[in-house]
């Protein structure tokens, strides 16, 4: 190719970063069902979130607004390093001998090296807006664990992490970035709340979930009025966050002359697969690109999407959340401790929910193998090492490219390489040395974690 006139990168300059964040639930059909309280089974009101969130997040939760103006303090701090690229996958598409055009927008440029900071600051921005001192949080393989220390330094807010015990073994220097940020990290289940003491009394080699390590963030957090609570996934003003990603993206395909027929990212609770697809699913929603396939693509060890139920669930292992409208595979369920930390979540969030369930979005998933097989064949021909999550979004993309080759087709395939891991290389080792292996997910399990909800008389919507 003739670097000239096919350009590798496609840069947007700094004054063409977004203004506002494009909110999806103006332009569904039907909109998201409301949280839940979750012994009343009504629908929640602002003042049963505000011990937990700040007004703005609350009313950026429940929004009906379009687009959401993103203060100017938080656009000076994105433009450390966004407007991230989009880049053409000329050598993988050589390599894969496939007449599919492959994009990706490249998030592994951030400060944390994930798109986690796109939330991650505006959250602290609106906590410091409120006079908020304290945060506490959860997070899975630390990718949001470390944003969010980047982020609340940045507003001198001290932060508690609760990150999932099998990824801090796993992972030791996320702990370390964070405490670079000044963030205090302990294993989850931890013996800082009465949540992990009584589940380590039960087993004192659990190891971990993110709905345990959000039980116990936000148990700290309600019983200090100082402490307010953030969330780095599945809830509706995080999702909103970030389709900074989508939103430059799509001008930026618009500069290389290219419209995409898929556009697939990785799927944990839904922030990069929101952040990356709804702008561009807006289109499909108005009936301007009715045949857009978008796809969100999950490990097969944790599948909610595509084995799982809608349902009201909790978005915690203990119930501390209001009841969810998702697809979940019941909140007592255990994933497998595989590397992708950040995709070991029971449910989906709200939003992603209702596009599945009426047929905007579609579901894949992806067994850890093929997607360290997926991790090597990019990084031999891109040169980028995928994060363990940003795996599974190559290597649906290969899938992808596979087929157009197959059916003798050209198609264009975007998708967010939401993060670099050169912290997760611990596991490519492992892989390379014949030590990572698939884990199967039994009907019987799922339907055992499910049959609790029914126990519980969670509400089953039509």
């Amino acid at each position: 190719m003739n670097g000239k006139t096919h350009p590798k990168k496609i840069y947007l300059p700094e004054d063409r970063l977004p203004r506002a964040w494009y909110n999806i639930v103006a332009d569904m059909p039907n909109k998201p069902l409301p949280p839940l309280h979750p012994a009343t089974k009504k629908p929640l009101g602002p003042e049963d979130l505000a011990p937990l969130f700040p007004m703005e997040l609350i009313k950026q939760e429940v929004t009906d607004e379009r687009y959401v103006e993103i203060p100017e303090p938080v656009r000076e701090i994105y433009r450390i390093w966004r407007p991230s690229p989009l880049i053409r996958a000329y050598e993988l598409e050589k390599a894969l001998d496939t007449p599919a055009k492959i994009y990706y927008k490249y998030e592994g440029v951030s400060p944390s090296g994930s798109h986690k900071p796109n939330t991650a600051v505006a959250q602290a921005f609106y906590n410091a807006q409120e006079g908020v001192k304290r945060i506490t949080t959860e997070t899975g393989a630390g990718q949001w664990g470390s944003a969010l220390s980047y982020a609340t330094q940045l507003f001198d807010i001290e932060l508690q992490v609760f990150m999932v015990k099998v990824s801090y073994r796993q992972k030791p220097y996320r702990k370390t970035m964070m405490n670079i940020w000044k963030g205090k990290v302990v294993p989850s289940p931890s013996e800082l709340t009465e949540t992990g003491r009584k589940i380590l009394a039960e087993d004192p080699d659990n190891p971990g979930s993110l709905g345990i390590a959000i039980s116990e963030a936000i148990e700290m957090a309600v019983k200090d009025p100082h402490t307010k609570y953030s969330l780095g996934s599945v809830l509706n003003h995080v999702l909103l966050h970030q389709t900074v990603i989508g939103l430059e993206a799509k001008e930026q395909m618009e500069m290389a002359d290219a419209e995409p027929d898929v556009v697939i990212g990785c799927f944990g609770g839904g922030s990069n697969f929101a952040g990356i697809s709804f702008p561009f699913l807006k289109d499909k929603l108005e009936g301007k690109k009715p045949d857009l396939r978008v796809i969100a693509v999950e490990p097969d060890s944790c599948p909610k999407l595509t084995r799982g139920q809608f349902r009201y669930d909790f978005g915690d292992t203990i119930g501390l959340t209001p009841l969810i409208p998702m697809f979940t595979l019941g909140h007592t369920f255990m994933p497998p401790a595989i590397h992708a930390g950040g995709l070991r979540y029971h449910g989906a969030g709200a939003i992603v929910s209702q596009l599945l369930k009426d047929g905007f979005i579609e579901a894949s998933a992806v067994p850890q193998t093929e997607s360290f097989e997926a991790g090597l064949l990019f990084a031999r021909t891109e040169g980028i090492i995928p994060a363990p999550e940003s795996m599974h979004a190559v290597a649906q993309t290969l899938r992808e490219a596979r087929r157009a080759k197959e059916e003798g087709k050209s198609r264009t395939i975007l998708f967010n390489l939401s993060g670099h891991g050169l912290i997760d290389l611990g596991a490519y080792e492992q892989y390379l040395q014949g030590q990572i292996h698939d884990y199967k997910v039994t009907d019987e399990d799922i339907a055992r974690n499910i049959e609790v909800l029914d126990q519980m008389g969670f509400p089953v919507p039509e």
